[in-house]
This record gives structure tokens, sequence and C-alpha cells, in this order.
């Protein structure tokens, strides 16, 4: 995968199979589980599983502030591979801000799996931003909370 001054990365080889791992990345009930660091949680999940379908995950700070994350799949390839944007809130509606486009993938390798989390950004001061925020603790420890739960499917 080629990556730009605009993108972030992520992969892990996770002792689970792609199949889990996508379950885990498109079912509500299972993200609400994992898909913030604790002791953020995630309160609401919705899913449209396809092309065009939108979806929306809300994180919930400790203070209770919540941030809604709206956007739309662009691609869905079962178990391999899942591609998202902020680009636009549902519908091909443009949101106001796009931020980034996140292309998950899923590689069998060797009984486990290469997963791998790119976020593309629309610039380089998104990407930075996004780094400030803590791209990597941050998702590390989503990463780490993902693993866990794939290994309890």
């Amino acid at each position: 995968m080629t990556t730009t001054d605009r993108d972030l990365i992520l992969t892990r080889l996770i002792d689970a199979s792609p199949d889990k791992l996508f379950r885990a990345w498109t079912e509500p009930e299972l993200m609400k589980q994992w898909f913030a660091p604790l002791p953020w949680t995630t309160p609401h999940a919705e899913v449209d599983l396809r092309p065009g379908g939108s979806s929306l995950v809300v994180m919930r700070g400790p203070d209770g502030t919540e941030f809604p994350n709206p956007g739309v799949y662009l691609e869905v390839v079962k178990n391999r591979r899942l591609v998202a944007t902020d680009a636009y809130t549902q519908a091909w509606v443009p949101s106001a801000k796009p931020f980034m486009t996140l292309v998950l993938t899923f590689e069998e390798e060797g009984g486990k799996t290469r997963y791998t989390a790119l976020a593309r950004h629309w610039t380089v001061e998104d990407r930075e931003a996004h780094e400030k925020m803590g791209f990597h603790e941050g998702w590390g420890i989503c990463t780490d909370q993902l693993e866990a739960l794939v290994k309890t499917l």
C-alpha cells in the first residue's frame, strides 16, 4: 500500500481470523465494546454496510461530552477490506469539513491476520492535527481492545 505525507498508518499481526476482525468493525454491538480508547466509551454505533451506506459512531469522553462521527462506506469487501470516509455524512451528502478516508485491510498471514488501518487525510495539516490528537497512542489502545475482543468471538 502506497502512503503519502498525508497518511497515518497502524499495522499489527493479530492472532485472530480476518472474519472476526471484520465482524468487530461492522457489527454495532461489537464496535461499542472496543472502538474508543478507555476511559472513553462508544455508546452508539450504526452501520449500513454497503458502498454508499452510512455509518455513525458516537464516542463519549470521560466528562460525558459526545463526539458523533458520521461517514459513508466507499468499498466493502467482506473479511478483506473496508474503506470509509467522513467526506460525506450520508447518502452522498457532503460534510462541512472532510478530515480523512480510512482504509482497513484484513490479510490472512500464517493463521493470523495482518491488520492495517490507513488514515488518509485531505491535507498535511489534518494529518498533523490527527497525530497531535494522539493517533498512534489512541489507535494503538483501540487495537489492543479490538484484539482482546476478537479473541473472545
